[in-house]
């Protein structure tokens, strides 16, 4: 089962992405909130300690605030609707700069792990065995690699980029370095599905620039890039059920 999302939009300036929306686990309190909460129930725990007649009123107060600060759930934010946890799930992606640019968002369903598609995915090396017009990717070290794609009449665009936000399992968010041919970000989103499956999730924002170098990206999206993206992701779930690369299939 393949979901996808093929809208293409354009603006003067990226905003930052926000991560999918995570399964229900009654976390409604952020961290900034949490904080608050520990801190202030045990003022009011030390305070009952000295105020004996207020005891029986302050330790109640003082446990729910602890409370509230160790599990993060609230019953009073339930009641209204209200999570400032959501807050603490944004996966700030890269912003590109002003000018131009591209966003591309595609989703599939895999009938793996969701740690053994993360491991493989971490390992940008891998890539290019799915991704068509990736020529090649070298890890340079934990957090940077060195990206190679196959560009027009044998031409190759280059560039460097650094992971920038990761969640073991869940999340991995990188973006070009500056002086890059080419100006991009992007996260993937790992979610787990029913069976033992795993929702792969890649969003991706470009700045085409002019020239060869702008040809050369082009053919590396093609003229429909959701639709290039959505194809290797399904080059991927083949790679990670059947353990081989589909074919393509080129006119």
């Amino acid at each position: 089962m393949t979901s996808s999302y093929n809208g293409i939009r354009r603006s003067d300036e990226w905003e930052n992405l926000r991560r999918p929306d995570f399964e229900d686990d009654g976390v409604n309190v952020g961290r900034t909130e949490r904080m608050i909460s520990g801190a202030a129930g045990v003022v009011l725990a030390l305070a009952s300690l000295r105020q004996r007649r207020l005891r029986a009123f302050l330790l109640p107060i003082a446990g729910g605030l602890v409370s509230r600060a160790i599990t993060g759930r609230c019953s009073i934010n339930r009641a209204l609707g209200r999570n400032s946890a959501a807050e603490d799930r944004v996966s700030p992606v890269a912003s590109l700069g002003h000018g131009e640019g591209i966003k591309v968002e595609q989703a599939i369903a895999i009938s793996r792990p969701r740690e053994e598609i993360f491991q493989f995915w971490r390992n940008f090396e891998n890539l290019p065995r799915f991704m068509d017009h990736l020529e090649s990717v070298r890890v340079l070290d934990e957090s940077r690699s060195h990206w190679i794609a196959k560009g027009p009449a044998g031409t190759k665009v280059e560039w460097d980029a650094e992971i920038h936000n990761e969640i073991p399992n869940e999340l991995i968010a990188w973006r070009s370095l500056p002086g890059s041919e080419v100006d991009n970000a992007g996260s993937v989103h790992f979610s787990p599905v029913h069976n033992d499956g795993t929702e792969v999730r890649v969003i991706l924002r470009y700045d085409p620039p002019a020239g060869r170098v702008g040809a050369a990206v082009a053919r590396l999206f093609g003229e429909e890039p959701s639709q290039q993206v959505a194809e290797d992701l399904r080059r991927f779930k083949q790679v990670m059920e059947a353990g081989e690369a589909a074919t393509a299939v080129r006119t």
